[in-house]
């Protein structure tokens, strides 16, 4: 219930209050900016500066209407007006009485000042003795005091005005006007007019805000605490910066952060990130004077520079592949198959894994330079890594991160030097690898070709599995035989045979010609090398399975003629008179086979590392006592072979018609030619027995056969390796017919197209079809019979034994 001192009504204009509240007896000053606002004081002004006050209920209303006000609200008079720069204006107003509004004015226009009739209304105090009114006025004080201490915006003349004191009602209009509550708390106090009351509500209320800031103060406090520690922490972090500074040294700390950061981008196995980041904060407890910190630091960069989450998208597009693999390589038809069925089944099942080829073939066939192809036909990175010489297993595996000058091995440094976690690797030359004391090379390599192991591959240096499976590998070698057989389990061999004169005409036209001449700098115009003279470099100065010897020709080639056009003139054209002259007399002849055929000499042929060879193989008798003798720098295997071929001759003499004491009474001499070149192989057996019968017969051998095989005891001839090789040396040296063993027939299908064409095969599976087939003996020459010397033995051993 509203009271008032009388009934009169005041004409009063309306100000709203947007989150303020005035009371009574208070000096307050606020900001106006709102149009309807500067009207209404300028109305007051007209009223002797009276105004009433009243807050809007909600702040966001630009034009509050009456039912946007509250209804109890404080009369004014305006102090004083200060016009701010812009529209706004600055005034101070004094409280006079709380009043309520009974009715608002509606103005016509929207931008006009509101008025309103307000009666003021009176405070009263019932049933409160003067002490209660005391007990409660020094309460009010003691919370205000305790609030003070709290509240950071209450000013020192704030808590002396409270503890000066007054009535009730004008000390909790004063506490109301100095807190920081919101709007609706203050308007609740405004319109309560029980003086009492109205202390207890401000008392209750100084008591819960007090409690509120206690725990602010407290937050405020434990926030303070933390960034305290934070600036501590950095000054301190600042002065270690400035001393090394001084000392020349780098900040450790920042360098162990940037670590931090990098191995937490990589998403490594919790127990790789746990280890690295154990060697980081090693690295930041480190001193820069100490040799270790070099040494983490090395091992952070080497293991972070892995490609651990970096694969490159794997492109299997077979027309491309083909393509790219007939660019570069000319021939080559059953290598380029299977490659291209590799590729079509990862293109059909991509998770496959754990293929391992390997690559076989003289030097010079162009299996370095095929892998390099297959990388680019599939879109991956390429890396090669020669095994030719390793003996230590740390080559492979890496060394102990605990010795000085640690290293890791060539697989994790190919996979850095890749960029990426599938890229194709090629083992050149694993043939090549030895073994000694520091280790077994080719034992570490089983971890590293073997499906099963290498998914966790671990690098003695990285310490930490590293996952090979997503890995193409490649291997080349030139012969098996040092391969130990539990690698060679792992790879599947595809062979590279040598090369035919048509083939490399073709490759030096497509491929070795151009190479060179753009090398030295020369044009097309400026070097003219016909077909003809091309075919004369091969067959006159090349005798290899490959074409590095061609292209080392043609670069020779290639440098003549850049002199001669340094020298003025316009080019080079080489022909048949010119050709001595550029490259010096040819040391092989066309005819590398003798016109007629010979007594004790066969034609064998031999496969070596770098091809098949045709080797002569001699045979002499002579009157002597029985000694056998093998000359030509033969192994062990040779060696016995013409030890066989010997006893095989003897079991035969009586069909061959020779002197069954041939081999004690004569001197047998075995010599293979070119004794500088070692030669071991059990594929001779046949040649050196047909040399043999052929010297003790004297019946001549034909000189356009070449055989190759083993022979045993009994006369059976055994198969052999390496049979394309030994038909391509046939086939250069211009032989017609090959014999070779019968169980080798079904190789017949491996042997290049042209050489089947030009070659007569004959398999034999005995020594008899070998002798049907080289030796004539039609032409043995017939001779009287002699009477066989025997000694005859006499008793007494004075007398000399007599020969008769």
């Amino acid at each position: 219930m509203l009271q008032t001192e009388e009934t009169t009504l005041r004409l009063l204009p309306v100000l709203p209050l947007r989150g303020l509240v005035a009371f009574p007896r208070m000096l307050i000053h606020f900001d106006v900016g709102r149009t309807m606002s500067i009207r209404a004081l300028e109305a007051a002004m007209k009223n002797e500066q009276m105004i009433f006050l009243t807050a809007q209920r909600e702040l966001k209303t630009d034009a509050p209407g009456p039912g946007d006000l509250y209804q109890i609200g404080t009369i004014c008079v305006i102090k004083q007006i200060l016009r701010l720069p812009g529209d706004n204006i600055r005034v101070l107003v004094e409280g006079k009485a709380r009043a309520a509004a009974y009715q608002f004015n509606h103005p016509e226009d929207e931008e006009d000042c509101l008025f309103a009739e307000v009666s003021e209304l009176i405070d009263y105090a019932l049933g409160a003795a003067e002490r209660r009114s005391q007990a409660l006025i020094r309460t009010a004080q003691e919370r205000f005091s305790e609030y003070a201490q709290y509240a950071a915006r209450v000013s020192a003349d704030v808590e002396m005005s409270v503890a000066a004191g007054g009535d009730a009602g004008f000390l909790a209009d004063f506490i109301a006007q100095n807190l920081a509550v919101d709007v609706e708390v203050k308007q609740e106090i405004l319109e309560e007019l029980n003086v009492t009351r109205r202390l207890t509500m401000i008392i209750r209320l100084l008591g819960e805000e007090t409690e509120i800031l206690k725990i602010e103060n407290e937050i405020q406090d434990e926030l303070k605490t933390q960034i305290d520690k934070n600036q501590r922490e950095y000054y301190l972090r600042e002065q270690i910066k400035v001393i090394q500074g001084e000392l020349g040294e780098q900040d450790i700390a920042a360098e162990a952060d940037s670590y931090r950061e990098r191995i937490q981008k990589l998403h490594l196995p919790a127990e790789s990130e746990e280890k690295l980041l154990k060697e980081t904060d090693r690295l930041a407890k480190l001193s820069g004077s100490q040799a270790e910190q070099g040494v983490v630091r090395t091992y952070l960069d080497t293991v972070l520079e892995l490609p651990w989450d970096k694969k490159s998208e794997e492109r299997i597009d077979l027309t491309e592949a083909e393509a790219v693999l007939n660019r570069d390589h000319f021939g080559l038809t059953k290598v380029k198959e299977r490659i291209l069925e590799f590729l079509a089944v990862k293109a059909l099942s991509p998770e496959l894994k754990g293929q391992v080829l390997c690559l076989v073939g003289p030097p010079g066939v162009g299996k370095t330079s095929i892998a390099r192809s297959i990388a680019e036909a599939m879109g991956r990175s390429y890396a090669r890594m020669s095994l030719g010489g390793v003996r230590d297993e740390a080559d492979i595996r890496g060394h102990r991160k605990t010795y000085i000058g640690a290293m890791p091995g060539r697989i994790m440094d190919a996979l850095r030097r890749a960029g990426t976690s599938n890229p194709l690797i090629l083992l050149d030359e694993i043939d090549k690898m030895g073994n000694d004391f520091r280790g077994d090379p080719a034992s570490a390599m089983l971890e590293v070709l073997d499906t099963e192991q290498n998914v966790a591959f671990r690098d003695h240096y990285i310490e930490l599995p590293f996952d090979l499976s997503d890995v193409l590998f490649l291997t080349t070698a030139n012969d098996l035989g040092g391969v130990p057989r539990p690698l060679l389990d792992r790879m599947e061999v595809i062979e590279l045979s040598s090369y035919t004169e048509e083939e490399k005409v073709q490759i030096a036209t497509r491929h070795l010609i151009g190479k060179q001449m753009k090398k030295h700098g020369i044009k097309e115009e400026q070097l003219t090398l016909p077909e003809e003279m091309l075919r004369a470099i091969i067959v006159g100065y090349t005798r290899e399975a490959g074409v590095r010897r061609l292209e080392q020709l043609i670069a020779r080639v290639c440098r003549k003629a850049a002199k001669k056009i340094a020298d003025g003139e316009t080019g080079l054209t080489v022909t048949e008179d010119k050709l001595e002259d550029l490259l010096g007399v040819a040391p092989y002849k066309e005819d590398l086979i003798s016109h007629n055929d010979e007594v004790g000499i066969v034609n064998g042929l031999a496969w070596t590392s770098v091809g098949g060879e045709m080797l002569e193989v001699e045979v002499a008798v002579v009157p002597g006592t029985g000694k056998i003798e093998v000359t030509g720098n033969l192994g062990t295997v040779m060696q016995e072979s013409a030890k066989a071929a010997v006893t095989f001759v003897r079991s035969r003499s009586e069909e061959l018609a020779i002197d069954p004491m041939f081999y004690k009474v004569n001197d047998l001499h075995i010599h293979f030619p070119e004794a500088a070149i070692p030669k071991d192989g059990p594929s001779a057996g046949v040649t050196i027995t047909t040399a043999l019968i052929s010297a003790l017969t004297e019946a001549p051998v034909r000189h356009d056969v070449a055989m190759t095989g083993e022979v045993t005891l009994r006369g059976r001839v055994l198969p052999i390796g390496g049979l394309r090789e030994k038909t391509m040396a046939a086939f250069r040296a211009g032989i017609k017919t090959v014999v070779i063993p019968k169980e080798n027939e079904s190789d017949l299908q491996d042997i290049e197209p042209v050489v089947r064409e030009k070659l007569q095969f004959v398999p034999a599976a005995h020594m008899d079809t070998v002798m049907e087939t080289a030796i004539d003996f039609s032409r043995r020459p017939k001779k009287k019979k002699k009477t066989t010397r025997r000694a005859v033995p006499c008793t007494d051993p004075s007398v000399p034994t007599v020969v008769q």
